[in-house]
């Protein structure tokens, strides 16, 4: 344990390089951070690295701006790395669903913003999720995509619209009136897998894995097992006891299971463990009635109203939009509800890119005119903070039978009642048309197939132990992280995932 406890402590005072979420910030009038962005987003990549080099040439640098600086560099090898397609990979991909397809189509597609795309110097670049997000976005593609691979119907949306209505009865006919009911017992078993070649042998390997939050709507939380190995054949059981793991304080708004290994450059390095848990539905049918006039003197009324660069900035645009929706009059849910219903019928859900790549995300979906759930989620934020309505970011894990996968979303804080989920991304319930409570259920509610693992992003949220780099997503922490005292180990050096058993 004692190289466990030396990296631990010189992560801590690492830490002050970099505070992503905030915004690049140097020491120096030597680095123009504004200019430097301004080249990134542009794709002026050869000029941007060009600048890069000479301020790296020049005295009077703290060692701070120069770590700022690479990773500027390696924001744009980002970039590149996710603007990888041509317009010919594209075609290839695309027409197998509309064979007319060509070139000037593309471009059209391009200009419209239904495909994806990015000059990086003088060469136009698809991005690589986009000719699929093109059948989610346009509608004619998307009726040409489905006369091949048919309708989808998401398992998702199938099972809660069995699922919520007996949820949404035991609410209204309960006696009692909390705002938990119709437990859900889960056991979840969470594997990481970090390659031989991840890092040289005999290097350090730092490794974090989500953690559950303790909230009010979990009951019953048991870690049954931490286990790690660095034998690809033979895993070695650590749930007996051995504390070489670190559980982040309670405190903490991002959740983290923490341990160190040694590369020996041959074996893959395993890293997991299980939890058993109940979760709880969470609703608020009479909400309206129960709301309180905000306290704007309050403390959560000041932090959760206010800008946070870089993603929750209220630009003209957003002031606009936000003004074109709401009325002075209305209670802060009918605000909600209007901010809410505008997003989820303007915004289709469409695969993101790496968010630590976009310098404002609610900017880049009115622009792009679609978004994730982290994406919609900030956008939605954004909005109902401007709108004088406290809100923050919630996130972790869907577990919904037949659906495992990554989820965000928000909670809006109303006086006399206290912080309530709403997922932007999850939409109407498309039965429950003639049913309000059911139709508009992830408004003021969340159902009980959620592992809770981030109340904050960036960096209010930070890991513990401290991580030495920037995060590899510096807005979520959901498929946990891995570095080295050489940097960041990408996604492709390892990967993890999640089991789900319904008890």
């Amino acid at each position: 344990m004692r190289q466990f406890i030396r990296f631990v402590c010189g992560a801590i005072l690492t830490f002050a390089l970099f505070n992503c979420s905030n915004g690049i910030k140097y020491s120096t009038p030597k680095v123009d951070a504004h200019l430097l962005d301004s080249l990134i987003e542009k794709g002026k990549f050869e000029m941007a690295n060009l600048l890069i080099d000479a301020i790296e040439k020049s005295d009077g640098l703290s060692k701070e701006d120069l770590y700022l600086l690479n990773f500027e560099k390696d924001k744009m090898e980002r970039i590149k790395a996710e603007f990888c397609l041509t317009k010919e990979d594209a075609l290839n991909y695309i027409k197998k669903y509309i064979p007319q397809a060509d070139e000037a189509q593309i471009d059209k597609w391009i200009k419209d913003r239904s495909l994806e795309a990015k000059k990086i110097d003088k060469q136009v670049w698809i991005f690589k999720k986009g000719p699929h997000n093109l059948f989610l976005i346009d509608s004619s593609a998307a009726i040409a995509y489905e006369k091949i691979e048919g309708k989808d119907t998401a398992t998702t949306e199938r099972f809660l619209q069995g699922y919520l209505p007996k949820v949404i009865d035991s609410f209204i006919n309960k006696t009692n009136k909390s705002s938990y009911s119709e437990p859900v017992k889960m056991r979840i078993h969470i594997k990481m897998r970090v390659m031989p070649d991840a890092a040289p042998k005999g290097e350090i390997i730092r490794m974090w894995l989500p953690y559950l939050h303790s909230t009010d709507k979990y009951r019953d939380i048991k870690l049954l097992n931490v286990f790690k190995s660095d034998n690809s054949t033979n895993e070695n059981p650590r749930g007996d006891g051995a504390q070489d793991y670190i559980l982040s304080p309670k405190d903490y708004n991002r959740q983290s299971l923490y341990t160190e290994m040694v590369s020996n450059g041959i074996d893959t390095l395993k890293f997991g463990y299980d939890l058993e848990f109940v979760s709880y539905n969470q609703f608020f049918p009479n909400l309206e009635e129960s709301i309180k006039p905000y306290d704007t003197t309050s403390q959560i009324y000041k932090i959760y109203t206010s800008e946070r660069e870089q993603h929750i900035i209220f630009t003209p645009a957003i002031k606009e939009l936000t003004n074109s929706l709401i009325n002075k009059d209305d209670s802060p849910y009918q605000k909600v509800k209007k901010i809410w219903s505008y997003i989820n019928d303007t915004f289709p859900w469409a695969g993101a890119r790496d968010y630590s790549t976009i310098p404002n995300i609610p900017m880049y979906v009115l622009k792009e005119r679609h978004g994730d759930c982290g994406e919609v989620s900030l956008l939605f934020i954004t909005m109902a903070r401007y709108a004088g309505v406290p809100a923050k970011w919630q996130s972790g894990w869907m577990l919904h039978p037949g659906n495992v996968n990554l989820h965000d979303w928000a909670e809006v804080y109303y006086e006399g009642i206290g912080w309530v989920p709403v997922d932007q991304s999850f939409g109407y319930i498309r039965d429950g048309q003639s049913d309000n409570n059911l139709r508009y259920f992830y408004t003021k509610g969340l159902d009980a197939y959620r592992y809770i693992v981030n109340q904050e992003y960036g960096a209010l949220a930070p890991l513990y132990p401290t991580k030495v780099y920037p995060h590899n997503d510096e807005v979520d922490f959901q498929m946990g992280e891995v570095e080295w005292r050489g940097g960041n180990i990408l996604n492709g050096g390892w990967r993890c995932w999640m089991e789900v058993e319904y008890l």
